[in-house]
């Protein structure tokens, strides 16, 4: 068991992140673990032969037989929605002394080994941490990018957090913390996962230093990070990842109410049982979002959907009174 224990304090401050870098580390596990995250096999089979032609030595010994990433890869994000670049410039500044000792965390424990690409430069650790989060910059740029995985991927990530936020808000910690994931259970003060990740029992006191949920289309069930050094974080599966799988089309819409509203702005409320962005909505329908947020902005002002902002991103939902006239 890892046992997470929270004051009152820290159960108001915990709070909500997503992560591009997580997502780019985790995503890795795709090539190392074929079938494990199947929602997520269209999109990595379109991207492979891209992949292909970045150093998959390297980047597929960034993961451990046993699903582990180093944990120096994937730090808390100190915002709700930081940016690549900035992530990434936090990986960069790791103390190149560190890096021995996350990867035996990482890889010793099970494999009883670093992978061969990893161990052969530890003589140089600054260079090292230089070829690491250079070939990662690159797959992030080639293949999640270019893809455009995950302007898709950001969306149900956005998504989740509004939800969350919402039932943590009408419904309390208790509720939340049980429709993140079955592994965590919450008792007295104490938020407890159960390990499958890892032998043994941790207890950790988060003690003012703040407790970050963060989703990801990558991960079976909540885990956390390795060494209990590291700020307090649990990641967890997001939800809505059938989405990912092809194309999603737009539902069908009642003809009363294409009549009523018009066949854009009935497509659009159809779509919106679950938030999505203006972006999401685009690709989607196959429009500008210049134009769905002409629309958007119409269903707003009417009361038919709402909005939420999370980070740079606003979701759009369909309101009770939407749902009421959609159904």
């Amino acid at each position: 068991m890892h046992r997470f224990r929270l004051g009152l304090a820290d159960l108001a401050a915990a709070s909500f992140a997503c992560s591009s870098l997580q997502e780019a580390v985790l995503s890795l596990r795709m090539w190392t673990h074929p079938g494990v995250y199947p929602q997520q096999t269209a999109w990595f089979e379109r991207i492979r032969p891209e992949f292909e032609r970045l150093d998959t030595a390297l980047l597929c010994a960034l993961v451990a037989t046993n699903r582990y990433i180093p944990d120096f890869l994937t730090p808390r994000p100190t915002t709700p929605f930081p940016d690549f670049p900035s992530e990434l410039a936090v990986v960069r500044a790791t103390p190149p002394r560190l890096l021995q000792g996350e990867l035996e965390r990482a890889y010793l424990p099970h494999d009883r080994e670093i992978p061969a690409p990893l161990a052969a430069g530890l003589d140089d650790p600054a260079r090292l941490l230089a070829q690491i989060t250079d070939a990662v910059e690159e797959y992030w740029e080639r293949c999640l990018l270019a893809s455009g995985w995950w302007p898709r991927a950001r969306s149900l990530l956005h998504a989740d957090v509004v939800h969350r936020s919402r039932i943590l808000a009408e419904r309390g910690a208790a509720a939340l913390f049980a429709d993140l994931d079955a592994r965590l259970r919450w008792e007295e003060g104490v938020l407890t996962i159960r390990r499958d990740w890892a032998p043994g029992d941790a207890d950790v006191v988060v003690d003012g230093r703040g407790l970050v949920f963060i989703p990801t289309c990558f991960a079976r069930g909540a885990i956390t990070s390795i060494s209990d050094e590291h700020p307090p974080v649990i990641t967890y599966p997001a939800r809505g990842q059938a989405s990912m799988v092809g194309a999603p089309q737009p539902p069908p819409t009642p003809q009363a109410l294409e009549q009523l509203l018009g066949t854009p702005k009935a497509r659009l409320l159809a779509m919106l049982e679950e938030p999505a962005s203006t972006t999401e909505l685009a690709a989607r329908l196959g429009v500008t979002p210049g134009a769905v947020s002409q629309h958007l902005a119409v269903l707003f002002a009417t009361r038919l959907v709402t909005r939420a902002r999370h980070g740079r991103v606003v979701l759009y939902l369909r309101s009770p009174l939407g749902d009421e006239l959609y159904g």
